[in-house]
């Protein structure tokens, strides 16, 4: 049975090794060599496992730690795997798998444990997308800036070059939707206009993707992208029709409490496949927004009168050129907000609102009829007035002529 002896302190670290480890040490300081003339495979390897270790890690341990060589007959470099240090405890360093190791511990040191579970890498892992963001103008840039923070690798490509941009952003910029898709990225997210969505679809080489691709839109309407998902994609792509109900203006404090609608429309049932669409709505989670998944046909009926109908008022407002004054009353002040807002739109997104939600052209009839029905009231009640003011005047009239 090998005992553990101690020798010479450096530095107040003691070194314990085993005597086959002391006699290897001496001899490879004394620079014993064979009958060759050359140094002893043992006292060689250990020459340079052995103080090559120690040099490097006696510059990042505490000076109460403890260096014990466990090995096998021949120690040799192996690589190394950190393991977990609790406070005024440990160090352990072992090798992969049957190579030799050398155990760091402080005399008092605690059980070692492993700091990072391996299923927590793999989780972590899994969630780390690889999104193509088509269509990088205001909008694809705005939300391309929060993927890269959290850590997702970002693609994007647009007609306009914005390379620079995209650099910034630290997002890989692709003028050439070809070279993009060959990049096979799990999610394709469709950032156009409303307008121009058809046509960029439509000219995507969808062939160079995997089959199993998560597509999702970011449109302001829900229907019209779902069916032309339905239409154009294989059947083996994933769909999911999601809308930001914020956008570069009303989220440029962050995306806290702001609401983000969703459906899944075409989830396919394997493991991956579902974790790939939990980890894409998990973006918006982790800001903060509040999730709200509802079918297209709900959102768009609903959409309609909370979106569009707030940038037919804000654009109406415009029209009448309002101007802040010194006596601004906090209404009026929220007046010129929302003309600002709904304004910093494009006016290609408040037609596409128009054209491709049913639910808009009824809303405006609606408008108009309530528009028509408050003058109505107005002029009714002018008129009555104007009534009682004449009859009145002319009944005094009378009554004085008859005196």
């Amino acid at each position: 049975m090998n005992h553990v002896l101690p020798t010479r302190s450096n530095n107040g670290v003691a070194i314990y090794m085993k005597p086959s480890y002391r006699r290897k040490q001496r001899q490879a300081s004394e620079g014993e060599t064979d009958r060759s003339g050359r140094w002893s495979h043992a006292a060689f390897s250990f020459f340079l496992t052995f103080r090559t270790r120690k040099m490097l890690l006696s510059r990042v341990l505490p000076s109460n730690t403890t260096l014990l060589p466990t090995s096998s007959s021949h120690a040799r470099a192996a690589p190394l795997r950190n393991r977990h240090v609790p406070a005024g405890g440990a160090i352990t360093v072992h090798p992969v798998r049957g190579r030799s190791a050398m155990t760091v511990r402080a005399r008092d040191a605690a059980p070692v444990l492993d700091t990072e579970p391996q299923p927590l890498k793999l989780l972590d892992r899994r969630t780390k997308l690889k999104i193509a963001v088509i269509g990088f103008g205001n909008f694809g840039q705005f939300l391309a800036r929060t993927f890269a923070a959290q850590g997702h690798e970002v693609l994007a490509y647009s007609r306009t070059d914005y390379s620079d941009t995209a650099r910034s952003l630290g997002v890989a910029f692709f003028d050439d939707q070809h070279d993009l898709c060959e990049q096979q990225p799990d999610v394709v997210l469709l950032a156009t206009s409303i307008l121009s969505a058809e046509a960029v679809l439509r000219s995507l080489p969808i062939q160079r993707l995997r089959r199993s691709t998560l597509f999702v839109d970011v449109l302001s309407v829900k229907e019209f992208p779902r069916n032309l998902f339905l239409q154009l994609l294989p059947p083996d792509f994933d769909i999911l029709c999601t809308h930001p109900m914020f956008g570069p203006e009303s989220g440029k404090h962050g995306w806290a409490g702001l609401p983000f609608a969703y459906d899944k429309v075409r989830i396919g049932d394997s493991d991956d496949r579902v974790e790939r669409c939990r980890a894409f709505l998990e973006i918006f989670e982790r800001e903060g927004c509040r999730m709200v998944e509802m079918s297209c046909a709900e959102h768009d009926e609903t959409a309609a009168e909370i979106q569009f109908l707030t940038h037919t008022i804000g654009r109406v407002l415009a029209k009448l050129d309002l101007k802040s004054t010194p006596i601004n009353t906090k209404g009026y002040e929220t007046l010129l907000n929302l003309v600002q807002n709904t304004c910093s739109d494009s006016y290609e997104l408040y037609n596409g609102l128009f054209i491709y939600n049913k639910n808009s052209t009824e809303l405006i009839e609606k408008l108009n009829g309530a528009l028509d029905t408050t003058k109505k009231e107005l002029f009714e009640r002018l008129h009555g007035i104007f009534r009682k003011q004449l009859f009145e005047g002319s009944a005094r009239n009378f009554v004085g002529g008859g005196n």
